[in-house]
């Protein structure tokens, strides 16, 4: 008989979506044999996942997770077929199981995920499980975990899991995390990015080759002005400055009181509580933009 290796196991799991216990009891019985496995599975009703795992994965939710001490966090995409699937409470348990996975186990990868156990049973499991009850193809499509240990995290999930967002931020001192107007604060700047969807926190994060493009073409348009070039430079930097103050979180209106930056409301709130309040990054998923 030939030997059952990981990678015959973990090819069957990718063929049939049966869990990795059953893969490795079906090459042995099967002698090795794949397709021979992949008839013990299925006469056993174990690879029934695997005629739903083509159909595609349009919906399905945004779920976010953040620790009890506020200083680690977890996003993930979990995707099924249809919408009413998508807001079915069996299924928002099973997403809600696969952001504790990421945030516990800190997985590397997709493939790193499928292995990590919740309640004694890996996320792999859980899948092929989660298609047998629902009836429909289960992926998850994309995860993020962060980490702030010198702050906090703070969450938002908008439409239902359509929409989530981590913001992360730096403090001087641990007790404003748990300070009333940091929590308001933190929750409204997670709103912020939702709604605004910024591209960078600063316009110091943007990639030197993103603000080349951008004045490459500003600079394009102001010279179809005909005008002096010294003017149609300042033109070109007119036009950075106002994708700054749209595309940077810090200088964009604050959508409550857009009288103000973000950047200023930020610094008012640290002005009360008596600490600096930096945010240090921001992670923002749409469902089916993964």
């Amino acid at each position: 008989m030939a030997e059952i290796t990981a990678q015959m196991v973990k090819e069957l799991r990718e063929m049939t979506g049966a869990g990795m216990m059953e893969c490795k009891k079906a090459l042995t019985e099967a002698e090795g044999e794949i397709d021979k496995a992949i008839d013990v599975l299925r006469t056993r009703g174990l690879a029934a996942a695997a005629k739903k795992a083509g159909r595609a994965t349009n919906e399905g939710l945004v779920v976010a997770l953040v620790s009890e001490d506020g200083q680690s966090a977890a996003l993930a995409e979990v995707n099924c077929e249809t919408d009413f699937v998508s807001r079915n409470d069996v299924f928002a348990g099973y997403a809600a199981k696969v952001a504790q996975a990421v945030l516990n186990a800190a997985p590397a990868d997709l493939d790193a995920l499928k292995d990590v156990a919740v309640d004694g049973t890996s996320i792999g499991d859980m899948i092929v499980e989660a298609i047998h009850t629902i009836g429909e193809n289960i992926q998850v499509s994309r995860f993020v975990r962060r980490e702030a240990k010198d702050g906090a995290i703070s969450s938002y999930i908008h439409g239902g899991g359509r929409l989530g967002v981590l913001v992360l931020f730096k403090l001087g001192q641990a007790a404003t995390a748990a300070h009333a107007d940091f929590k308001t604060l933190a929750k409204d700047v997670a709103m912020q990015v939702a709604a605004s969807n910024p591209g960078a926190v600063s316009r110091e994060s943007f990639t030197p080759e993103l603000l080349e493009h951008e004045m490459t073409i500003y600079k394009a348009q102001a010279a179809e002005s005909g005008k002096p070039e010294a003017i149609q430079q300042k033109m070109a930097e007119g036009r950075l400055e106002k994708f700054f103050r749209e595309n940077a979180l810090l200088e964009q209106a604050f959508v409550k009181d857009p009288d103000q930056s973000v950047r200023d409301v930020i610094a008012g709130v640290g002005k009360q509580i008596g600490d600096r309040i930096e945010v240090v990054g921001f992670e923002r998923y749409e469902l089916g933009q993964g």
